[in-house]
């Protein structure tokens, strides 16, 4: 009897073993048969949400993956080290004016630029005909009126059609300083490298907060408007991973929505990424508008922008407009294309 019971109790462990072994062979086999994806961001206050789609994906193993600028993210999807890619308008058009396979799949959160001026400056906020009269002065006298940002990105051409718009050729009248990383900006003004920024969120708002330079102006006064975010692939990732591509714009869309539906977590997402305080996240915020639709006719007027400015050097319109693929948006929302900014 004992020597029975002894084996009723081995067969039962064989048997609890035989079917946690199964389960486990089982969702190896789940997880070969998931897409993965790389999907790349910058370290920006409206790119930093994008930090949390990884948990929030089903259907794909997303790895999100984060970059110091927009450019280096670009770079990273063209060198096929990513397979998607937040960038912006901006670089969207710049990467199609140089022949490169870029398709867009979605939008995701824009505004979030700021143009802050040195604090010993006599002007006032957005008081166009005074900074144009002072850099004229700047002329007259023989001294370079110097502006800086983010050769690349949204604010670089935010601030250049801001400046058309106001009579202010950045080519002429000023004298034009790239500053690749936005975290460098603060201390640029600090050094009295320049007279005006125009700075991406949170860093923006970090100057302002600790007082290194004054506010003039959101330049959302030009065609780009308050677009920024795009998010972008290639034509091989679609053609091979098609599941995993619309998985990975569900997982935007959700996010997109809990940022809209939940401040606090907005900005503790912006807090947790780029380590600055509370203040500074929250005041980010209020400069952000998450929209995962595609403006297919502000895109092209940002193309159109970029070649006035002379920032590209061909007509891209046609391919901005054949390169905007809503299918996966479409599919995603529910939405005909028509809702989804087309």
């Amino acid at each position: 009897m004992p020597t029975a019971r002894l084996l009723y109790v081995l067969l039962k462990h064989v048997a609890g073993l035989l079917l946690l072994t199964t389960a486990f062979l089982f969702s190896l086999a789940q997880a070969a048969d998931e897409p993965s994806l790389k999907l790349g961001y910058a370290k920006c206050a409206h790119c930093t949400p994008l930090s949390l789609t990884p948990q929030n994906a089903t259907g794909v193993a997303l790895e999100a993956i984060e970059f110091n600028t927009g450019n280096d993210v670009l770079t990273a999807l063209l060198s096929k080290s990513i397979d998607v890619a937040q960038v912006t308008y901006l670089h969207y058009a710049t990467a199609l004016d140089r022949g490169f396979d870029v398709i867009a799949i979605s939008g995701q959160i824009n505004g979030g630029s700021q143009v802050l001026v040195a604090n010993d400056l006599p002007v006032v906020e957005n008081d166009w005909d005074g900074m144009k009269a002072l850099i004229d002065q700047y002329k007259q006298e023989g001294k370079p009126f110097r502006v800086a940002a983010s050769r690349g990105n949204a604010q670089d051409i935010h601030m250049r059609g801001a400046f058309a718009n106001h009579g202010i050729d950045i080519n002429e009248d000023v004298q034009f300083v790239n500053i690749p990383n936005p975290s460098d900006h603060l201390q640029a003004l600090r050094r009295g490298e320049v007279e005006l920024i125009t700075s991406v969120d949170p860093f923006a708002t970090q100057i302002r907060e600790v007082g290194a330079a004054k506010f003039f102006t959101f330049p959302y006064d030009q065609a780009a408007g308050k677009l920024t975010n795009l998010i972008v692939t290639r034509s091989d990732v679609i053609e091979s991973n098609r599941q995993g591509v619309e998985e990975a714009v569900r997982a935007i869309v959700k996010v997109n929505d809990l940022m809209i539906n939940d401040k606090a977590l907005f900005i503790d997402t912006i807090e947790r990424v780029t380590g600055l305080d509370n203040a500074i996240a929250t005041g980010a915020v209020e400069n952000l508008y998450p929209d995962y639709r595609m403006h297919r006719a502000s895109a092209v007027a940002i193309a159109d922008m970029m070649r006035d400015l002379r920032y590209i050097g061909n007509d891209v319109s046609a391919a901005v407009e054949e390169n905007l693929d809503y299918s996966f948006l479409e599919a995603v929302t529910n939405k005909p294309k028509t809702e989804l900014g087309y």
